[in-house]
């Protein structure tokens, strides 16, 4: 039964795909290309929903996030130029990913959080472009001394492993005297 769910909705995802591209071979409306990747990115995220699956997820998302962006800045309603558009952009693709961390901690059993990663790193730098000043320095900034960060961690890692040792180290000694 649940086998039959899948193909079930799977032949559905698969005449949806068709509708989009025959709709965008065939229609008059302009600027319609641009939502392709929106609707296909739908087309996933509900097939996950549905399925309860967030793999589907992970391509609906960036899809969704990716089609969004672009129809943000090209699209019959974009006013916006220059450096503001990588702006736009990268912040609406970064919302992509937070999607999928937003949907599968709704829809699935296992939530996926890495998704907020590489989705707050597009959204910091969109912000960052958008604000095309200080925040821009800083992020230049910080992508030359992340490794900083790895040091530190790693000093406290051993630190943390030393201390936790110690008394081990005292108690052996007091017994053996």
């Amino acid at each position: 039964m649940k086998n039959r769910k899948k193909e079930t909705i799977g032949g559905i995802f698969l005449i949806g795909i068709g509708l989009l591209v025959l709709v965008a071979q065939f229609g008059q409306m302009e600027n319609l290309g641009l939502l392709f990747l929106p609707a296909l990115g739908a087309l996933f995220l509900v097939w996950g929903i549905l399925t309860r699956e967030g793999g589907l997820m992970i391509p609906g998302g960036i899809l969704s996030g990716i089609g969004w962006g672009v129809y943000a800045i090209s699209g019959p309603y974009a006013n916006v130029d220059g450096s503001a558009e990588g702006g736009i952009f990268l912040m609406i693709f970064g919302l992509g990913f937070a999607l999928i961390t937003l949907l599968t901690a709704l829809f699935t059993e296992e939530t996926h959080w890495w998704a907020l990663i590489p989705g707050g790193i597009l959204a910091t730098i969109g912000v960052a472009i958008m604000t095309d000043g200080v925040l821009l320095d800083v992020v230049a900034l910080a992508g030359k001394y992340w490794p900083v960060i790895l040091i530190a961690l790693g000093l406290y890692v051993i630190y943390k492993a030393m201390k936790e040792h110690e008394p081990e180290e005292k108690y052996i000694e007091e017994n053996l005297k």
